[in-house]
């Protein structure tokens, strides 16, 4: 049976379909989305809450706990985590891979609604949730300046306008504002006014709510008119609210700005942007897990000028960093990569050939089956990413396998004299087996890695497919394009006249010959010695495979080739004790610094607001044509200048597209222990960091348990206060009136809402020793209140509008004051006290040398049983694919056996095949050996590759061995010696077809390169070492098998699938 027969005869039929398919493909191509790598992200949802002036410790325990009691029981949830910093909690979900997100967000807003009733009264708001990973780079960043107007008139535009449409843009998860906050009315207390008053400062906000009124006051009907009734709004500016009576003292009425600065200011002053220096309000935008990056940044940069009109003329909206430029550019490169790996591939085919006609026939083969794996992509929903078009890059050295087997052997029979259209028909149903065999035998390779959980499975499975889908669609081309048009175009060499000279040939043609002839009897005196030498090569065979385990555990193990993407994002750890002003003042530093680096281009950054107690930078380098370092020596050269601001860590590092975990942290590379007490965690979680800091490899180690400032304790003494008539919440109120920056009463707005923002003038509040000036009420009033306004939760407790002076008591008389260390944040994972820590690696380092540091660190500190410890995030996804690996090359190579072993119906065969792989393997190891890289996810896939394209040069060998057997009864040795010289010229230009495709990834130039590298450099170093044995080790194996056969040899291969009188 030859399928190739009714396509050879009917070429007009098969052209036309061959056009259809690369039609297919390049509308395919024009339509695919682009990324940067596959969509492997977990669906995480983000929720958040934030009540001002709160300790990381009041916020764990009435906000965060709370919380994740309820979320906690949501179906999905394969992690949680939550960090609460001082006014704030973000609790981070992290969903199963098939879980979606939509009804995911569902869930978590049921959940929040039934946790609304465990919360603090004193929370403004709800909390709210966004379906962006927090601890994710944002994929653009936007800076609103302004030489006019104030950060609060900037930040209010914003809100109003800016983040509302940016939130609504496709694929936006989330939108944070930074540097800022909105306006308010900010009434600055001064304490010894109140304390002559006798005026406590819940009287003051029960006056101000009272005062800020904002509800229903029905409608007046008769006389068939109806009149709805209005009373003044609330006031919104500081000016309204000075004249404000609060109290009335012997008959005379005491005003707001008789006890307090009244002035109009922002929410909160503890904030501050910077863009290149500049006050500026920072947009960071996230997108959701699934969301396409290109598609999600250019729907918001698309948006950008309809913003730019609806803002105020001087304001000015710049893009301040887009993470897709890096994308774009490296996407851009290996697509040249592409291109050049296709011109390498037709150019060695032509070399040996050495005729126009016959380089078409691959070239077409390659490009079609290149296109319509386009169109398979699409309908199977996948990008244009740079694993999926590196898969395409590797697969130009593969799908020209199967097309140079059909036309070399097909010239074969052409230059024996044969009629070209016997020779098509003859030479397509020789190899057909063959092609088929190597084929099925490569995308075999794939079939575990589809098996493969979590976000690496999903990694490979796109590569996989995409190669796999190549090569099946290179097949069909090879079985009917192919040898139709060997059928049309090749034509016969001329038969030279008896006596007439021979044909003239150029130099290079004739040099090309003649190495190729000494090359082919250098391989015949060697093919000779094997075969008379048997257990030599045998011995030689076993110390390769004995050097491929060695290398591999000696191998240093990596997760993902670290990136260099032209950003780099940096986390801030100030002293805990620090003022926000000094904060600001050490943020300016640290963005001048980094901005006079030649290498960098823009700096934003800001401080407080959600990150409280640190901050956040976002450097912009320039491109790479632009500067000679990469993003880790401009790292390296900016950590020592930024290591001499005291008081200040800067945490600087790459911005990768592979990160995994919802979890931020300043470092790359996570670290958590658990613990049953916050004191134990503390203790050990110090030691370990110590122990960590000594380990050259590592660098930037932090731990979120900062405890190098002191806070202020106030220890009430609860009978002295008992008998005082003062209540434990009487003394919180004031201590949060004062301090807290406490919203008091809001104002509803047309476009927004507004605070009134209630705490003592600064100047009374430089120390720990305002808190003797700090009076308390000795009786509250027996009434809880009502809140004036509906929008606010916790009405005041004081009297809206005092008439006689209330006896106060300093704090001091009922509470004693001190200063001790605590956490700037208190971590729970799953429910648990949890503490993380942080690196990132030095050049040169890997994930493995750091898990094994880690376990050495843990050992020398003797760490006890009751803290236990695991990586998190990236770090943790590493450790579960390591221990996958072995076994999912194990399986590969079971695979491959089950499989030829269908095709030979032998079981003896495919054990001679799967002897070419250890050759490949030493190859590849000792290559990225020998240039420093380490075997990370990149360079397994190379190895996958390898496991499929070596064993094809025994494939070769053994088919027309068993064939010469078959047919004309020679023996083994005859049989494998005639079949490996004949076949010797496709081995050859396959071999290098295949290497010639990997090599521009293993040159690597421009963006992406180290990711690429890998990859390339194992597929050469593989194929170079296989190349130079298995052409001696499969015969000889070949021939040791024939021995252990049970069967004559001329039933090994299956009779339907051989054809018959073949030579």
């Amino acid at each position: 049976m030859n399928l190739s027969k009714p396509f050879i005869q009917r070429p007009i039929a098969t052209v036309l379909l061959t056009i259809g398919i690369a039609l297919a493909g390049i509308a395919a191509f024009f339509v695919l989305p682009v990324s940067p790598l596959p969509q492997v992200e977990y669906p995480t949802i983000s929720v958040s809450a934030s009540m001002a002036g709160a300790s990381p410790s009041t916020m764990a325990s009435s906000v965060a706990t709370p919380l994740e009691r309820r979320l906690g029981t949501i179906a999905g949830v394969n992690e949680m985590t939550s960090r609460s910093s001082s006014g704030s909690t973000r609790v981070s979900l992290q969903f199963d891979l098939s879980r979606n997100i939509d009804s995911a967000a569902r869930e978590v807003q049921a959940a929040i609604n039934a946790a609304r009733a465990d919360l603090p009264a004193s929370l403004r708001s709800n909390p709210t949730y966004r379906k962006a990973n927090p601890a994710s780079s944002p994929v653009i960043i936007l800076a609103l300046t302004s030489k006019t107007k104030t950060p609060g008139q900037i930040y209010d535009a914003v809100s109003n306008v800016v983040s509302q449409r940016l939130a609504q843009v496709d694929g936006v998860g989330d939108v944070e504002l930074g540097g800022g906050s909105l306006p308010a009315v900010r009434v600055e207390l001064l304490p010894f006014a109140l304390h002559r008053y006798g005026i406590s400062t819940e009287d003051v906000r029960a006056a101000i709510q009272a005062a800020n009124a904002n509800r229903p006051k029905g409608a007046i009907e008769g006389d068939g008119r109806r009149l709805q009734v209005y009373t003044p709004t609330p006031a919104r500016s500081a000016a309204q609210y000075r004249d404000l009576v609060i109290a009335w003292r012997d008959g005379a009425a005491v005003r707001l700005t008789d006890v307090a600065n009244v002035v109009d200011g922002v929410e909160n002053r503890r904030t501050l942007g910077l863009f290149n220096g500049d006050p500026a309000i920072i947009v960071l935008i996230r997108r959701e897990a699934d969301a396409n990056i290109i598609a999600t940044v250019d729907g918001v940069r698309a948006m950008l000028p309809e913003l730019r009109a609806q803002l105020p003329q001087d304001i000015t909206l710049e893009v301040a960093s887009d993470s897709t430029n890096s994308i774009r550019s490296s996407l851009r490169e290996i697509e040249l990569t592409l291109v050049v790996s296709i011109i390498l591939v037709v150019l060695v085919v032509g070399l040996f050939l050495r005729k126009a006609r016959a380089t078409i026939i691959p070239a077409v083969a390659t490009i079609v089956s290149l296109l319509g794996t386009f169109g398979v992509m699409y309908l199977l929903g996948f990008s244009l990413n740079n694993l999926s078009l590196m898969a395409l890059t590797v697969a130009t050295g593969f799908v020209v396998d199967d097309a140079i087997v059909v036309l070399e052997n097909t010239s074969r029979h052409i230059e024996a004299g044969m009629d070209r259209m016997q020779a098509a028909l003859q030479g397509a149903r020789e190899v057909g087996f063959t092609v088929l065999s190597i084929s099925l035998s490569l995308v075999a390779v794939f079939i575990p890695l589809l098996f493969m959980d979590g976000q690496v499975g999903r990694l490979f499975r796109e590569f996989a497919i995409t190669l796999s889908v190549a090569v099946l669609i290179s097949l069909v081309i090879s079985l009917t394009t192919t040898p139709m048009m060997c059928a049309l175009l090749l034509k016969p060499e001329p038969v030279p006249e008896p006596g007439a000279p021979p044909p003239r040939r150029n130099m290079l043609v004739r040099g090309i010959d003649r190495s190729y002839d000494w090359v082919l009897r250098t391989y015949a005196r060697s093919l000779d010695w094997a075969l008379a030498s048997k257990g030599l090569v045998v011995l030689i065979l076993l110390a390769v495979i004995g050097l491929n385990v060695y290398l591999y555990a000696a191998m240093p193990k990596g997760f993902f080739p670290q990136q260099d993407n032209g950003q780099l994002n940096a986390g801030l750890r100030a002293d805990q004790s620090i003022s926000s002003q000094a904060l600001g003042d050490k943020l300016r530093e640290a963005v001048d610094i980094i901005r006079k680096d030649p290498a960098v281009d823009t700096v934003v950054g800001f401080s407080g607001g959600s990150r409280a107690g640190g901050g956040f930078m976002f450097v912009n380098l320039k491109p790479v044509a632009e500067r000679k370092e990469g993003s880790l020596a401009v790292v390296a050269r900016l950590r020592p200048q930024l290591d001499r601001i005291t008081g200040l860590r800067v945490f600087l590092g790459p911005v990768q597209d592979l990160r995994m975990g919802g979890r931020s942290s300043n470092s790359t590379y996570q670290y958590t222990l658990k613990g049953d007490s916050q004191a134990t965690l503390r203790t050990w979680t110090t030691k370990l960091a110590e122990r960590l800091k000594q380990e050259p490899q590592l660098s930037d180690i932090d731990t979120d348990q900062a405890d190098n400032g002191v806070e202020t304790f106030v220890e009430v003494d609860r009978d002295k206060a008992s008998r005082l008539g003062i209540s434990s919440a009487a003394v919180d109120s004031a201590l949060y009136n004062a301090f807290g920056q406490r919203s008091v009463a809001t104002i509803f707005d047309e476009l927004n809402q507004y605070a009134v923002v209630m705490e003592w003038a600064p100047r009374f509040a430089q120390g720990p020793v305002a808190l003797n000036d700090l009076y308390l009420p000795t009786t509250t009033s027996s009434s809880t209140g009502t809140s004036a306004n509906p929008g606010q939760r916790g009405a005041s407790t004081g009297q809206p509008l005092s008439t006689s002076a209330t006896t106060m008591v300093p704090l001091a008389t009922v509470a004693t004051l001190s200063e001790r260390a605590v956490p700037s944040s208190i971590d729970h994972e799953d429910g648990e006290l949890s503490s993380t820590l942080s690196f990132n690696l030095e050049e040169g380092a890997t994930l493995g040398d750091a898990q094994r540091i880690m376990a050495q660190a843990e050992a020398d500190i003797a760490l006890p049983t009751s803290v236990r410890g695991s990586f998190g995030g990236t770090a943790k996804s590493f450790q579960q694919s390591q221990s996958q690996q072995l076994w999912l090359i194990l399986a590969a190579l079971a695979v491959i056996y089950i499989l030829l072993g269908v095709l030979y119906e032998s079981l003896i065969h495919p054990v001679t095949v799967l002897t070419t792989l250890p050759s490949a393997g030493v190859g590849a190891l000792l290559a990225l050996l020998a240039l420093r890289m380490d075997f990370s996810l990149i360079a397994l896939i190379g190895i996958f590759l390898l496991i499929g394209i070596v064993k094809k040069n025994a494939i070769l060998i053994i088919d027309f061995a068993l064939e010469a057997e078959r047919t004309r009864g020679l023996s083994a040795t005859e049989a494998v010696r005639e079949a490996c010289l004949l076949r010797f010229r496709p081995i050859l230009m396959t071999t290098l077809a295949a290497a010639l495709g990997a090599l521009p990834l293993a040159i690597g130039f421009g963006q992406g390169a180290e990711l690429r590298q890998p990859l390339g450099v194992a597929i050469i170093g593989g194929l170079i070492a296989s190349q130079l044995l298995t052409l001696l080790t499969t015969p000889v194996v070949y021939v040791l098998m024939d021995k252990l056969r049970s069967r004559p040899a001329t039933h090994l291969a299956p009779p339907p699938l051989r054809p018959e009188g073949a030579l």
